[in-house]
């Protein structure tokens, strides 16, 4: 299969030559034909922090192989060829539920099980502080423990590699230090721990923050507080929501200068209602609500709940709020999270997996994905 369009890195016109899963040619485009033509393309993206879409949560008691089948499908659409499905907080029961769901469709399906490599478990071992807690269910907050969490990994047959969690529980360096030393790669998010507690989970073994900038107080002291504190932080990635609402232009740019596009991750964190009409819904055992701007919100309150748009949004609107460029907004939203996680790179290169985006795109509008490829 030959494909032709503008190499997102160069912005060269190229042809890509695909054989037998892996791309065996890259060159400047020829004069004959070619088997799929568009404006540009690029490696697809990978989310680590999807909840689900369409009315499904990853986090329900009645989650099935067919609503995860839809989810996987509906994120392809949008380019998202990978990502972890992510379980946020609720009670023991439903957690071990989603993942025993989520294993059982990557053993029966292959299809499945390559797009959803890995998951992700969000809590429930958050802060239980108003703000800093989210929509994360207050009643389900709880400390970190280490025989629960094996339960669930599992019942995940061994395929959670990304825990977020706050450190400012009594056991959480622990608890920090067990999961690195198992291989799974710790966030903090969610958090009201202090600097001191925060570079002592760094040292333990926290290497990302998660969705930096929420999940936070609606107001905080000046200085020093945790958002500056994660800034800072050299060993700590962090990984960002440019949806147009979790954060403004400033913070976006503001995030991506100091970590620089080598350790920012861009996530879409996708509710379970992303892609649902505007109205009153009930998740997580908690009403929600998506205004008719797509934003997803706790009624009457400041708290985001989510986001109801998909990577493909977010890499656009990284575009326009930082003023980046889109190797670098595809970058972040595709090589980064799978180097973070440890997972096989696809990249434009001859000999990766022809895992590929083709889409259009002119500077200052979104990204319209067209088809993928793998």
């Amino acid at each position: 299969m030959k494909i032709r369009a503008r190499h997102y890195r160069t912005g060269e016109r190229v042809d890509v030559t695909c054989c037998d899963g892996h791309i065996v040619g890259i060159a400047a485009a020829g004069r004959d034909g070619a088997d799929l033509t568009a404006e540009w393309v690029a490696p697809t993206l990978f989310d680590l922090q999807i909840n689900g879409c369409q009315g499904h949560a990853f986090s329900s008691r009645k989650l099935t192989l067919d609503q995860i089948r839809e989810v996987a499908d509906v994120c392809r659409q949008h380019g998202i060829a990978g990502l972890c499905p992510t379980l946020v907080t609720n009670s023991h029961e439903v957690i071990t539920h989603g993942f025993n769901t989520l294993r059982r469709a990557c053993e029966a399906e292959p299809t499945i099980a390559a797009a959803l490599p890995c998951f992700h478990l969000e809590g429930p071992y958050l802060s239980p502080q108003d703000g800093p807690r989210g929509a994360h269910p207050k009643e389900h907050i709880r400390p970190p423990d280490w025989d629960e969490f094996n339960s669930w990994q599992d019942a995940a047959g061994g395929r959670i590699r990304l825990v977020t969690l706050s450190p400012e529980h009594d056991q959480a360096l622990a608890f920090i230090e067990r999961l690195t030393a198992s291989g799974v790669v710790v966030a903090i998010g969610h958090t009201a721990a202090t600097g001191p507690r925060i570079l002592e989970a760094i040292t333990a073994g926290a290497r990302l923050s998660t969705h930096l900038g929420n999940g936070a107080h609606a107001v905080l002291p000046r200085h020093p507080n945790y958002i500056w504190e994660q800034l800072a932080a050299d060993k700590l990635w962090a990984s960002i929501i440019p949806d147009g609402h979790h954060l403004p232009p400033s913070v976006v740019k503001s995030i991506i200068r100091v970590k620089t596009p080598a350790r920012t991750i861009i996530t879409c964190d996708a509710s379970s209602l992303a892609g649902l009409p505007p109205g009153l819904y009930t998740e997580w055992d908690t009403e929600l609500e998506v205004l008719p701007s797509g934003k997803i919100v706790v009624p009457n309150t400041p708290f985001l709940a989510g986001s109801g748009v998909f990577t493909d949004t977010c890499v656009g609107k990284a575009i326009e709020m930082a003023g980046i460029g889109l190797a670098d907004a595809i970058d972040m939203s595709s090589a980064r999270p799978r180097e973070m996680l440890g997972l096989p790179m696809h990249g434009l290169e001859v000999g990766h997996p022809s895992k590929l985006m083709l889409f259009d795109w002119q500077p200052g509008g979104p990204i319209q994905v067209r088809t993928v490829i793998d």
